[in-house]
């Protein structure tokens, strides 16, 4: 495949567009904008978690306007019921010849960015509608299916704190989503300005920077970026060694690890490694670049056992000795991760 390197200059010039939009309302985090961006130029959906207060639900909104694109916001809750956001069928009356008939009245989920407010506080019945639009990017409503438009992004939120009336997404929705983006505290500089904006009169207006068109043409971009060799091996050295119940596990995961990640981990991380050099300013990929998207990919798909909970071992720090400890240039080809040689 051929590179396009005009598409990908234009790219990299959205990409700081974007990022400067942005940050006209949003004070820093932007390892979460660079992780925010890359899911969607991978037509990746992504689920930012933090804490309440950290701008999760502004910064999706915000991103949603520098995209000449629809948008809709869902607010998740418990009694949200999956009709609500697909969409139903009404009963209309030809008011000429008094006729009866069905139309289909779409519900929020077509946009081409859907906010998904608070994921986690709406029941399993809705999330499989969500799920179904995530997945075969359609709903289906009294046994017909209709198309979501292209584009199709679902960009959700969600708080790990309060977990009273919430619903934690089953292992397979939680696979859906490219990223799982964690937002942090803002620093006390970052914080400091954050008051001084949002205390005072400060206004600002986000303008358009990508329209669908461009938006595509810059995810075939994406796409036709090259991959060498031992980039792959390194992908499938990471996701293969996390899988305890597999052939090629590796060893220091056996008591800290009950289910490992899948074949889509993979997927996404080749996928988010090239729009990491492509933002970067390289036409092709290297390792850096699969290790840059490696937490955002791998941590929610790394099912940590009791004994790793005890130790208060979490996915991230297995992340982190998984890069520490599988070497890129071991067992290249051979399908079996390699274990960095320590050295004296």
């Amino acid at each position: 495949m051929t590179v396009d390197n005009a598409a990908l200059s234009q790219l990299r010039a959205a990409h700081g567009a974007m990022k400067q939009e942005l940050h006209k309302v949003i004070v820093g985090q932007d390892a979460v904008i660079d992780q925010l961006l890359i899911a969607v130029l991978c037509r990746g959906h992504c689920l930012l978690e933090g804490v309440p207060g950290l701008a999760k639900t502004l910064l999706i909104s915000s991103l949603a306007q520098t995209l000449d694109l629809s948008f809709n916001r869902i607010q998740f809750t418990p009694d949200l019921m999956p009709s609500d956001i697909t969409g139903t069928d009404l009963l209309a009356i030809d008011p000429q010849s008094g006729a009866r008939s069905f139309r289909f009245a779409k519900g929020p989920l077509f946009a081409n960015v859907v906010l998904a407010d608070e994921i986690n506080r709406t029941p399993p019945k809705t999330q499989s509608a969500l799920l179904e639009a995530m997945v075969e990017r359609q709903v289906t409503a009294g046994g017909q299916r209709h198309a979501l438009p292209e584009p199709f992004f679902v960009l959700a939120t969600q708080n790990p704190v309060e977990q009273e009336g919430t619903y934690p997404l089953p292992e397979a929705q939680l696979d859906r989503f490219m990223f799982m983006v964690r937002v942090p505290y803002p620093t006390r500089a970052e914080e400091r300005e954050i008051l001084e904006r949002t205390t005072s009169n400060h206004s600002a207006t986000i303008q358009a920077v990508l329209g669908g068109p461009a938006l595509l043409a810059a995810q075939a971009a994406v796409r036709s970026l090259p991959v060498a060799d031992t980039v792959y091996d390194y992908v499938l050295a990471l996701t293969r060694g996390t899988r305890v119940r597999g052939d090629a596990p590796l060893p220091f995961l056996q008591e800290l690890v009950s289910w490992g990640a899948g074949p889509r981990a993979s997927q996404f991380l080749v996928l988010g490694a090239k729009a990491h050099a492509a933002v970067a300013g390289r036409d092709h990929v290297a390792i850096e670049d699969v290790r840059a998207v490696a937490h955002p990919v791998l941590r929610h798909r790394i099912v940590t056992t009791f004994a790793a909970a005890a130790e208060g071992i979490t996915s991230d720090r297995i992340v982190d000795r998984l890069l520490a400890e599988v070497d890129p240039a071991a067992g290249v080809g051979q399908g079996q991760p390699g274990l960095a040689q320590k050295r004296a």
